[in-house]
């Protein structure tokens, strides 16, 4: 995985920088955050493993589109979903900004493609507010919150919901 840079940092070093030497309490108000076709997503730091480029992806027959099929990381079979078709958004071609965020959540470990890292953020639970109560799109119902930082939003992933019983049982049984 060429490691991409962002401002002289790279990708993999926001995140070991982030998680250097945190304990779970310490991580509380770190996200990753992503861009999913134009707009930043965040996932709390401590749901995250890994980022790593994309790779060969083997499709899997008979499974809910949005789950793009199988990937070999280090001898570890790990299921991918893309999280634009999870969002219900358009498919749009992999590029080289293209990432998988790599995610233990429920005891399954999967692999998100989201369009490009952002940044690694501490957002403070003074600046979390609940998700307005508007939209029934598909990606409303994985929001929990949403995180100002400066004059920008980040609307924040809640992972159970994301990876609810019903996908963890399916993606347990690929």
């Amino acid at each position: 995985f060429e490691r991409k840079k962002k401002g002289g940092i790279s990708v993999a070093d926001m995140l070991d920088e982030a998680m250097d030497g945190f304990e779970d309490d310490a991580q509380k108000g770190k996200y990753m955050t992503f861009l999913c076709d134009g707009e930043r997503y965040g996932l709390e730091i401590r749901y995250v493993q890994e980022i790593v480029g994309m790779q060969r992806i083997t499709e899997v027959p008979e499974v809910a589109g949005y789950i793009k099929g199988l990937i070999n990381l280090r001898g570890k079979v790990i299921p991918v979903v893309d999280m634009r078709l999870r969002f219900g958004k358009e498919f749009r071609e992999y590029n080289d900004r293209t990432c998988i965020i790599v995610i233990t959540v429920q005891s399954v470990v999967v692999g998100l493609i989201v369009d490009t890292i952002a940044e690694v953020v501490t957002i403070a639970e003074e600046d979390v507010l609940a998700p307005p109560g508007i939209g029934t799109n598909q990606e409303s119902h994985f929001i929990y919150g949403v995180g100002k930082i400066g004059g920008s939003v980040t609307l924040l992933i809640s992972p159970e919901k994301l990876i609810n019983e019903q996908l963890a049982e399916e993606l347990a049984e690929l």
